[in-house]
């Protein structure tokens, strides 16, 4: 049987293959049914693809154009590995053929370079730097399903959900940040039929953990370096604290969010109005949280009168504010892993999930990129979103806009159309409900 991580089993004939693939393929497009011999990783990533809607005839859309894509590059992390990749994979990729690729965490590729006849034909077919590839932008492909998956990946041929990807095969990995674990993005090798061979896997995978190392290098940790706190999308933040990552149970969770968010510190009793839904807990009981706290983060743990933290606390969620602030909508995004501490009742922690998530959710639907809607509709926390499927059926060109269309219905008729009554439609779409076509596009034919 092979290796089923590899997409090219031992002895397979390509060509045999090939047709296989394209036979299964179409079976799927037309009824969603997964045939042999269709691997397992593929299978689920098609089934995503399907769920968010993807079309097999999907083209790439350049999201970054050069000036917002040139001071974003300079600024992502991996592009001071840039020269592992180059040393690493470069002359391969010149005298194989192949492409080199380096994607961010969101999908969208930031460097494309190789043999100068493949980037022409990779131009003509949309595979460029600022091009979004993610899944669900442009369906399983090597980049966008690595970081999609956090697992590294082959794709062959048609296993690309896009039919226009078919003739090429690609293998990435994803390159993770060694202080948090974080995925950064991924390195990507894309040429032909070749790069299907075991070997193709295995050595981007040696080239990513190549680049992790020389990132925990050039990045050690000074003993006053600012600690880091990530808690968007999980119930239990993981904190960077002293070059040690501590896994934070949940009080003590909103206790680190809550000092982050206020940096200047917080007396006793704010800190108990907001961690508490009880105003008459006693101040015994926060004491022993921050006495359990202390005992756990040592010198890192807050300082008292008032509460704050003892060296500069960097979070996920305060650099997503950040960047919605200053109108560096993508950038936010790219940072939003999901609500901050879901799982929290605590008051504070309530009413500063609520801000975030209205703000991004905001930003999102007035900028009308179908991207980046298309990812907050997909995702656990937006699949509900009403707002944001109308701005999507706005942005999304007439032939793609039925499915967002009935999923409108869908939720009018799940939680009432009344919920929203007297709010008006989105600006986007003319009057007349769910159904109506988005202004200034005529119906699809």
């Amino acid at each position: 049987m092979g290796d089923p991580s590899v997409a090219l089993p031992g002895g397979a004939d390509p060509a045999r293959r090939t047709s296989e693939l394209r036979r299964a393929h179409e079976v799927f497009a037309r009824d969603g049914r997964v045939e042999a011999p269709v691997r397992a990783v593929i299978a689920k990533s098609w089934r995503r693809c399907a769920r968010a809607r993807v079309s097999p005839e999907c083209a790439p859309g350049v999201e970054l154009g050069e000036a917002e894509l040139r001071p974003y590059r300079e600024e992502h992390p991996l592009a001071r590995v840039m020269p592992v990749f180059r040393d690493l994979v470069g002359a391969f990729a010149a005298h194989g053929a192949h492409l080199l690729a380096v994607c961010d965490a969101r999908g969208s590729l930031l460097w494309v370079e190789g043999e100068p006849g493949t980037l022409r034909r990779a131009e003509r077919l949309g595979f460029v730097p600022g091009a979004r590839w993610a899944e669900t932008a442009m369906g399983t492909n090597a980049p966008g399903t690595a970081v999609a998956t956090g697992g590294p990946v082959q794709v062959f041929g048609a296993e690309h959900f896009s039919r226009r990807v078919h003739p090429w095969t690609c293998a990435a990995a994803p390159v993770r940040d060694p202080r948090t674990g974080r995925v950064l993005g991924a390195v990507d090798i894309t040429g032909g039929d070749w790069l299907a061979h075991p070997h193709s896997l295995a050595f981007v995978q040696a080239v990513a953990r190549a680049a992790e190392a020389q990132l925990a290098l050039l990045d050690p940790v000074p003993a006053a370096a600012a600690d880091t706190l990530t808690a968007l999308g999980r119930d239990e933040a993981l904190l960077v604290a002293g070059g040690r990552t501590v896994r934070l149970g949940r009080r003590h969770s909103e206790i680190m969010a809550l000092l982050a968010h206020r940096p200047e510190g917080l007396s006793g009793e704010e800190l108990a109005v907001e961690l508490y839904e009880d105003e008459s807990v006693s101040p015994v009981t926060l004491r022993a949280e921050l006495s359990r706290l202390r005992g756990l983060l040592g010198a890192r743990a807050p300082l008292s009168r008032p509460y704050r933290a003892p060296v500069p606390l960097e979070a996920d969620f305060t650099a997503v504010s950040r960047h919605l602030a200053g109108g560096a909508v993508c950038a936010a995004l790219r940072r939003y892993a999901g609500p901050l501490l879901p799982g929290s009742t605590a008051p504070g922690i309530v009413r500063l999930r609520r801000r975030i998530e209205d703000q991004a959710r905001a930003a999102v639907v007035a900028r009308g990129d179908a991207g980046l809607l298309t990812d907050w509709v997909c995702s656990a926390w937006g699949a509900d979103d009403r707002d944001a499927w109308r701005a999507l059926a706005a942005a999304l060109p007439s032939a793609r806009r039925p499915a967002a269309l009935a999923r409108l219905r869908a939720l009018d008729l799940e939680l009432g159309a009344g919920a929203d009554a007297g709010a008006g439609p989105h600006p986007g779409l003319r009057r007349g409900g769910v159904g109506a076509e988005p202004a200034g596009r005529g119906r699809a034919t």
